[in-house]
């Protein structure tokens, strides 16, 4: 937002907490209003009127998160005061004269100390750590109560999906400014405009109308953009307390306490098959840490629906607990509660070849559902559209040539090589859009070019360039002439925004479909201007011309004017149609991914030497796309096998709080990966389209994290947890070493 054309704007930096958990007796704000260039400091009391924002799912009201803290900080970064002045520095050294009292509190970090008896509560009034409970049973004999019955051979494993911070490009960012009359027009870096705008008007007593959102190029979201974070509630209320412009740009190692994290939860799994390698069923036990405030509390049920994976399992029984703690909150990283999912049966499913002694290939095939199967029933909720789960998996074992890789493994581990290699595979299914609902508009104007208008936000995924083939391509006009509107509110009247993976499959068939009712208003005005009946028109190469004779024909440039004639009835529209499509149920995408790892046994470096996936999100529209969103898709999720994590010491700091000390994957720690796909179209939209923004970062990570498990399997290592660091990997060959003395 710091390029933004905003005359006479304030600059706004925000006071965080130090400590990780502590009641704050008070904020002396005396010394920093009176440095030079200060308009006003900021606390809790001057938004009293702001409701805080509240948790999600089945959660109590008593766990929401305040836009300023109030009278406890629960996690180092939690925002407590902000300062306004003329120029950043000013506002910056402003800020280090604020004087927050403290009395600290014991901290709550990690899994154990949550739920330990007699641990602090976060919120003393509820009493627990624990803010929600679900469970999920699914049985074909309901008399038959444990999901095991009938195992002959169990796996057991205990994982941990670790925290990761999704250190999008773009930091948070937003501005403000009043407008005459009382309105707002907000810049906001976000996925959600739409919200953003509806959210501030109902904490302000505005209309929707007085309120206008723009989400300008924003620079990466993956889904820790999709909160309405409480610093735009501070920032707005006080551009319009002091009628002035506000704007505000998160530093980086802000960024890394205070925007969402990811991930961190912790799966405990017992998996029963017959001795074939026939998998019988499925005990579960999930443990979400949702950091100090639970506003992500859905993610563990997204996880719980999801833990079947592409396999049939006809018993399965899931208890999912979320916890608070003294850390940042916990919300949606690029897939939310999926690859969380296919990392614990994927893990599992390797645990019970081991178990078996049988190729994991051979497991997978053993207990994949067939194409003669869908739609499938899982009995967890979700109800898959469409899959051909063993051609993915043939066409990534045939891509990698797994006969090779395995020859090479096998000859390292006879000779006892200091450097192992490991193979890993995945096979995964995961949902997008939720059966949602998404906005488009179509219209053409009398030059000839056509404004598409989506309620989806763009925040690199190519959405212009989608919407306009689509749309180019349905009305036969040059590509060129298309402009893609979206992420304003004032510009375009409504839309749910970006998440799910739901972008091209709801907006772009909601653009389908008014692209198909202005056809159909120009054939009408065609008909009319050619004074031939409806069902003559012919509609080829962007004219309208009467079948048998092709002199007679429109062009679309022709027939907007006639649209636009104000003696015409409905020419206050043009030729124009919008509307909200509307899917009947969420889609499936799958795929099957194989990863190729080199681990140094003597000091645990662990390398990527191949990755293959293959991926599959119903017909593709646009392959340069796909393989975009594949591309970085493989890297978050690599990098989370490998690489990320955020750490907390035991008192409640961060350590890794800058990019210096998390470890985010570049470039040269990655491959050139290799892709390719299936294309199994879906019944529930009229693209036949699934999402792909997610479905790389699925898949990929269970493939290395079971190469790495694979490498080290001559020690005898069954399992290692994410990310496989170095000195883990180290820790793990050493431990194994010293048990085999």
């Amino acid at each position: 937002m710091a390029n933004l054309p905003l005359e006479g704007a304030l600059h706004a930096v925000f006071v965080r907490s130090m400590m990780p958990h502590a009641r704050l007796n008070g904020v002396d704000t005396s010394a920093a209003a009176a440095m030079p260039g200060v308009a006003a400091v900021r606390t809790a009391n001057d938004l009293e009127g702001v409701s805080p924002i509240p948790a999600s799912g089945n959660i109590a009201d008593l766990f929401a998160m305040p836009v300023l803290a109030v009278d406890r900080v629960r996690y180092a970064g939690e925002a407590i005061a902000v300062v306004l002045a003329e120029t950043i520095e000013q506002a910056v050294d402003a800020a280090e004269l604020v004087a927050v009292d403290y009395d600290p509190l014991p901290a709550v970090v990690g899994f154990d100390a949550a739920l330990a008896v007699g641990s602090p509560a976060l919120f003393p009034e509820h009493g627990s750590n624990v803010c929600d409970v679900l469970d999920i049973d699914v049985a074909p004999d309901r008399e038959a109560t444990d999901p095991l019955l009938g195992a002959e051979v169990i796996a057991r494993g205990t994982f941990v999906n670790q925290r990761l911070a999704p250190v999008p490009m773009e930091t948070n960012a937003f501005a403000a400014r009043p407008e005459p009359g009382g309105g707002l027009t907000v810049w906001a870096s976000t996925q959600i405009p739409f919200d953003v705008r509806d959210d501030l008007a109902d904490a302000f007593g505005l209309r929707r109308d007085q309120v206008r959102c723009i989400a300008p190029d924003v620079g990466g979201g993956f889904g820790a953009k999709l909160v309405v974070y409480p610093e735009y509630f501070v920032l707005a209320g006080a551009a319009l307390d002091l009628g002035r412009p506000v704007r505000w740009t998160q530093p980086r190692a802000e960024s890394m306490t205070a925007i969402t994290h990811g991930r961190a939860q912790r799966q405990v799994v017992e998996l029963g098959a017959t001795r074939d390698g026939t998998i019988v069923g499925m005990r579960v036990h999930l443990t979400q840490d949702l950091g100090a405030y639970p506003i992500g509390g859905y993610l563990v049920a997204t996880t719980a629906e999801m833990v079947a994976g592409v396999y049939r399992i006809p018993r399965i029984a899931v208890h999912a607990e979320s916890i608070v703690t003294n850390a940042t909150p916990i919300q949606a990283y690029r897939g939310a509660g999926r690859p969380e999912a296919t990392a614990l049966i994927e893990r599992a499913i390797d645990l019970l070849a081991n178990e078996l002694s049988m190729d994991p290939v051979l497991v997978r095939r053993r207990n994949l559902i067939g194409t003669e199967a869908f739609p499938y029933d899982t009995g967890l909720g979700p109800v898959y559209d469409s899959g051909d789960y063993g051609r993915a998996l043939d066409l990534v074992l045939e891509l990698a040539d797994i006969d090779d890789l395995r020859s090479q493994r096998d000859e390292r581990r006879v000779r006892g090589d200091r450097l192992q290699l490991g193979i890993g595979v995945s096979t995964y299914v995961e949902i997008t859009a939720f059966a949602g609902k998404e906005f488009g508009g179509v219209q053409v104007h009398p030059d000839g070019s056509v404004t598409v208008l989506a309620g989806t936000s763009s925040h690199g995924q190519g959405h212009e360039t989608a919407f306009a083939q689509l749309v180019s391509g349905l009305l036969g006009v040059p590509f060129a002439a298309v402009e893609v509107v979206h992420s304003d509110t004032g510009r375009v009247p409504k839309g749910d925004g970006t998440y799910a993976s739901r972008s091209l499959q709801l907006a772009g068939s909601a653009l389908w479909e008014q692209s198909g009712r202005v056809i159909e208003r120009a054939k009408a005005l065609a008909a009319d201007e050619l004074e031939v009946e409806q069902d003559d028109i012919v509609f080829s190469d962007g004219a309208f011309g009467v079948a048998g004779a092709p002199d007679r024909s429109l062009s679309w440039a022709e027939l907007a004017t006639v649209a636009s004639d104000g003696s015409r009835e409905g020419s206050e529209q043009g030729l124009a149609a919008s509307g909200v499509f509307r899917q009947s149920d969420s889609t499936f995408p799958f795929g099957a991914h194989l990863a190729l790892v080199e681990v140094d046994t003597e000091t645990g470096d662990v390398r990527l030497r191949r990755h293959v996936a293959v991926d599959d999100c119903g017909r593709i529209l646009n392959p340069m796309l796909v393989d975009g969103q594949v591309h970085g898709g493989l890297a978050q999720g690599i990098a989370q096998a490998l690489f990320e994590e955020v750490v907390y010491d035991d008192d409640g700091n961060p350590l890794t709080a800058t990019l210096s000390t998390y470890a985010m994957a570049s470039a040269a720690e990655l491959v050139s990966f290799e892709n390719a796909h299936t294309e199994t179209p879906t019944p529930h939209n009229p693209l036949g389209v699934k999402g792909i923004g997610e479905a790389a970062t699925i898949g990929s990570t269970p493939a290395v994290q079971n190469a790495v498990v694979d490498a080290l399997a001559r020690f005898g290592v069954k399992h290692l947890d994410m990310p496989a660091s170095p000195e883990r990997v180290w820790r793990a060959i050493q431990a194994k070493r010293t048990a085999g003395a």
